[in-house]
């Protein structure tokens, strides 16, 4: 299975993959009522040291091998596809948010309704053949490929 890599080192901390995210999953007129409800993000992190270096990183969903969030899913909302993908069903998500919390990368937040999670689906519910994030990374920051 392809997946989003994201070298950190690249990242310039444009927010670029962000509204691009949200443009593909919303359209213009939702553009700017969804800010804050992303599928991807990037926080700035200020590293301690002699120099006070801010760090950028690009947070998405990595679709996991062994999915921490479909495991605690109670309701059974959160399952992996076959060809790997880490799938949210909305019609039978219950707003617990369970997923949310177990997440390690942060990945998974409630949706513009809050009453449902949202997360990456690598543009593939748009019928897409590369994510939007990667196309639009102005610095290469991050790839979409298969990797061992």
């Amino acid at each position: 299975m392809k997946r989003i890599y994201v070298n950190e080192n690249c990242c310039l901390g444009c927010k670029l993959c962000e509204y691009e995210c949200m443009f593909a999953g919303s359209g213009l007129d939702e553009m700017f009522k969804l800010k804050g409800k992303l599928d991807r993000y990037v926080p700035k992190i200020k590293v301690e040291g002699d120099d006070g270096v801010d760090v950028h990183f690009a947070v998405n969903c990595r679709h996991c091998t062994n999915a921490i969030c479909v495991q605690s899913c109670i309701a059974g909302a959160l399952s992996k596809s076959d060809d790997g993908m880490v799938v949210i069903d909305k019609n039978k998500c219950v707003g617990c948010f369970t997923c949310v919390l177990v997440c390690p990368f942060g990945a998974i937040m409630p949706d513009a309704s809050g009453k449902a999670a949202q997360k990456c689906m690598l543009c593939t519910d748009n019928g897409r053949d590369m994510p939007t994030c990667v196309k639009y990374c102005p610095n290469g920051a991050i790839v979409f490929e298969e990797r061992d």
